[in-house]
């Protein structure tokens, strides 16, 4: 007797109605019990309706209808979803991460989520997924958060606070910088800051020491300046990228080359 046919739009359906919002290509297959093409086929009808996305190759999400002006899920709730399937360390990091503090000043474009290596960005509809490669990934200091899909991985305010500061041209500069880690003093312990540079290249807890004194992180910073005293074997630059003329501050070993204006 021949089987009824299965259609894919009872699928996400029937996903949905389990609180299960992504899935492959695989799962799909074997759910329609069709052939790879004619899943794809099938696939491909309901991403013209708007009804799922795909966000990497392979990876499918569920698009319920408060989220189709979106043309996709948002990144937080389908992240943790692609990482697992990727086998991927991960963590929502650097501007997204502050956000999840209260520190992100302005709304970051993308959704930034560090990982031991760099992958091409994710453009799902509206929706942007930067990454950015992090050495030493599996020792940064993590808090879950959770969404209305689970839990997602978000580097804790002193590990942020370092990534801040070893990644400004992804914060948008260190005046933005700046900014945010005085938005983001509130949060920081100073012995869990030190905890947080053991993880990183000793210039950024150099300029991340300095960039704490020029706001409200002032009072944060004496185990972090003992850290670096014991640590740093000479200056380095403030802005990397900048020429090196510039006065040096021996307290934090940095050449400060550029002059800093955080928004207060």
């Amino acid at each position: 007797m021949k089987s009824e046919k299965r259609h894919a739009r009872d699928y996400v359906t029937e996903l949905a109605s389990g609180g299960r919002l992504s899935f492959t290509t695989t799962e799909a297959q074997a759910w329609l019990q069709v052939s790879s093409d004619a899943t794809k086929l099938a696939l491909n009808r309901l991403l013209k309706k708007g009804l799922v996305a795909s966000p990497a190759r392979g990876f499918y999400v569920v698009v319920p209808a408060e989220y189709r002006s979106l043309g996709c899920l948002p990144a937080d709730q389908f992240i943790p979803a692609l990482m697992a399937r990727l086998g991927l360390p991960y963590y929502a990091g650097i501007l997204t991460a502050a956000q999840y503090y209260g520190a992100a000043h302005q709304r970051p474009q993308t959704f930034q989520v560090c990982l031991e290596k760099n992958r091409r960005p994710i453009a799902c509809g509206s929706v942007r997924v930067t990454y950015i490669a992090r050495k030493a990934i599996r020792q940064v200091p993590v808090r879950t958060f959770n969404t209305p899909r689970g839990v997602i991985q978000v580097s804790t305010p002193e590990a942020t606070a370092i990534d801040l500061a070893g990644y400004p041209d992804h914060a948008g500069g260190l005046d933005q910088v700046a900014t945010v880690l005085s938005e983001l003093s509130e949060a920081l312990l100073p012995e869990l800051l030190v905890k947080a540079a053991e993880t990183a290249p000793t210039p950024w807890a150099q300029r991340l020491g300095y960039l704490l004194t020029l706001g409200d992180g002032v009072n944060l910073t004496k185990p972090l300046e003992d850290y670096v005293q014991a640590r740093a074997k000479k200056h380095v630059l403030l802005a990397p990228n900048n020429p090196s003329e510039g006065w040096r501050d021996d307290r934090w070993k940095l050449v400060v080359n550029e002059q800093v204006e955080p928004e207060f």
